[in-house]
């Protein structure tokens, strides 16, 4: 019954903090394209902000940007600026505005939007050029997105 009542109260506590999360078509960008509001209402985890920007599979930010602090990743991109520095050069605002979806900043950019599900051609079923047939999902998450935001507001100029 103890585990039970446990579950069920997590589970409260965690819709509750899902209550408060921004939905993609909801983000408020400001004239230059930053977002003030956290997604979520809440800080993300460094930690995990550096394992998406290294992942294939989420954020990839190295697939793009040079980051030195994420060396033992291999194969870093140079079409994207070097985001060494990048805690310094943008507000956690901005760098929100770019993730969510750059082109809001830099209309030409070739940048993904990661948190954003419309108004854009993705590919849908398997790569076959036929779109998804069910709503399409953003890239990263809420909380992703607060959690790379998080790891990059922490690279500093050396």
């Amino acid at each position: 019954m103890k585990l039970t009542s446990l579950t069920l109260a997590a589970a409260l506590i965690g819709g509750a903090a899902l209550a408060g999360e921004v939905a993609p078509k909801d983000v408020q960008y400001d004239e230059s394209g930053a977002v003030a509001a956290s997604l979520t209402g809440g800080a993300g985890d460094a930690m995990n902000g550096a394992m998406l920007a290294g992942t294939k599979s989420k954020g990839n930010c190295v697939a793009c940007h040079a980051i030195t602090a994420l060396a033992d990743v291999p194969f870093h991109g140079e079409v994207g600026p070097s985001l060494d520095g990048a805690g310094e050069r943008w507000s956690e605002a901005e760098l929100r505005g770019l993730l969510t979806d750059a082109k809001m900043t830099f209309d030409g950019t070739v940048m993904p939007a990661f948190y954003k599900v419309d108004g854009f051609t993705r590919p849908g079923n398997a790569y076959t050029g036929k779109a998804a047939e069910e709503a399409l999902t953003p890239i990263l998450s809420a909380q992703e997105i607060e959690d790379v935001i998080a790891f990059l507001a922490t690279l500093k100029e050396e």
